[in-house]
């Protein structure tokens, strides 16, 4: 069974940097679209950046010049650069893809179990 693995959060001083790293543990045969949300205690899960086969990227208006998403597609991997940290981006972040393990499968979503970011004010 595929799973997503997920690797790189942690406890960090304000201004500070993390890099978040996801990939399958798996076989799979195709990825799409990868990406990262997260969610804050309290506060619904969010669309923090995404990333498509073709490199087409989306990030959010609230770590636009921070937050840096990036794919190694011979890995299968994504990266979440986190640079100049703020209290407010501390939260359970979620590795996502699309993808799709055998030939004869279909296209859908996979979750990563999630990795706690925290910053310190």
């Amino acid at each position: 069974q595929v799973q997503l693995v997920e690797s790189g959060g942690g406890l960090v001083q304000a201004g500070g940097s993390l890099r978040l790293s996801c990939a399958p543990s798996g076989t799979i045969f195709s990825i799409n679209a990868m990406g990262w949300y997260r969610q804050a205690p309290g506060k619904q899960r969010e669309l923090v950046a995404s990333i498509t086969a073709r490199d087409s990227r989306n990030t959010a208006d609230s770590v636009k010049g921070r937050f840096t998403i990036s794919r190694d597609n011979a890995k299968n991997t994504v990266y979440l650069q986190m640079n100049s940290l703020k209290p407010e981006d501390t939260a359970v972040y979620y590795c996502y893809a699309d993808l799709k393990v055998g030939l004869g499968g279909t296209t859908r979503a996979y979750w990563g179990q999630g990795t706690q970011v925290t910053v310190s004010s």
